[in-house]
């Protein structure tokens, strides 16, 4: 066991070289996507569920074939701190979810500085609802579908999951989401410092809003919240509040903490080539298996 460990630290740090040798050549993340499988699910690129240019999503399917039919479906939305993004660049995570049998959805949404809050919830709230209405056409239940994200679009789901007036525009509501997956999600990060932020989140008397833990009422569909206790770019004490916020309103959550994970290995840890002992994508896994 401890030799099979040491390998697995030696390919972690080949894998990582290798990112970092080319980076100045591509972004990381493409890296990591080449070395995703490219077999064992298809894609269905830019459907569109707004008249705007970023309001298209990609469609993941597994390999049907093997799975239970109806499938169940995450919409998945990624981060990039409300101003950076793009759905192409999460096949990773697609990838990692189709291989246990889900329907992966992957919206992008308008950023920053094209719109300000809350127009990006809001393309989120609007691709939800094209969900809810289109996704028995591609194998999927109605009834089982989950919203997950990570840093900032874990945010905007957690919105979605708290705040019943972003989906109520499009005739839902957030019990309509069977669960939420948050990996190091910001949901109570005010006061703001930065100047971006401010523009973003707008005059300081209404920034409230923008706060998911402002929305606890214990009505939420079940949350699985996940946590690196080594991130630093969005504080545990996010999820730990929110977690226990949930709990005191009586509400369903589960806070998952991963001792020696970033704010960027609560993603990249989905991938394939660095998942380890697969124990982020499992805990996916084991909360949305429960349904």
């Amino acid at each position: 066991m401890l030799i099979r460990g040491r390998y697995w630290q030696v390919f972690q740090r080949t894998v990582t070289a290798l990112m970092v040798s080319l980076c100045n050549a591509c972004s990381p993340v493409t890296v990591l996507n080449a070395l995703v499988p490219e077999d064992g699910y298809q894609k269905i690129a830019d459907q569109a569920y707004g008249t705007s240019q970023r309001q298209k999503l990609d469609i993941y399917l597994p390999g049907a074939a093997t799975f239970k039919q109806p499938l169940k479906t995450i919409v998945f939305f990624y981060g990039g701190s409300w101003d950076s993004g793009d759905k192409a660049d999460y096949k990773f995570v697609a990838e990692a979810l189709t291989s246990a049998g889900y329907i992966v959805i992957i919206p992008d949404y308008r950023l920053y500085p094209e719109v300000v809050f809350p127009e990006f919830v809001d393309d989120a709230a609007r691709s939800m609802a094209w969900v809810f209405e289109h996704i028995r056409d591609y194998g999927g239940d109605k009834q089982q579908v989950f919203i997950a994200g990570h840093s900032a679009g874990a945010h905007i789901a957690a919105l979605l999951s708290l705040n019943a007036s972003y989906l109520a525009n499009y005739g839902y509501k957030p019990t309509d989401i069977q669960g939420m997956i948050g990996l190091a999600g910001p949901y109570d990060f005010l006061p703001l410092k930065s100047q971006r932020l401010k523009h973003i989140f707008g005059p300081e008397p209404e920034r409230w809003q923008s706060q998911p833990i402002q929305f606890v009422d214990g009505e939420n569909p079940p949350m699985l919240l996940m946590v690196g206790n080594k991130d630093h770019t969005v504080l545990p004490r996010n999820s730990i509040n929110l977690a226990a916020e949930i709990k005191r309103k009586n509400g369903p959550v589960q806070l998952v903490e991963f001792e020696a994970l970033n704010h960027v290995a609560m993603v990249s840890h989905l991938a394939k080539p660095l998942r380890g002992d697969d124990k982020l994508r499992q805990t996916i896994i084991e909360f949305i298996n429960q349904f």
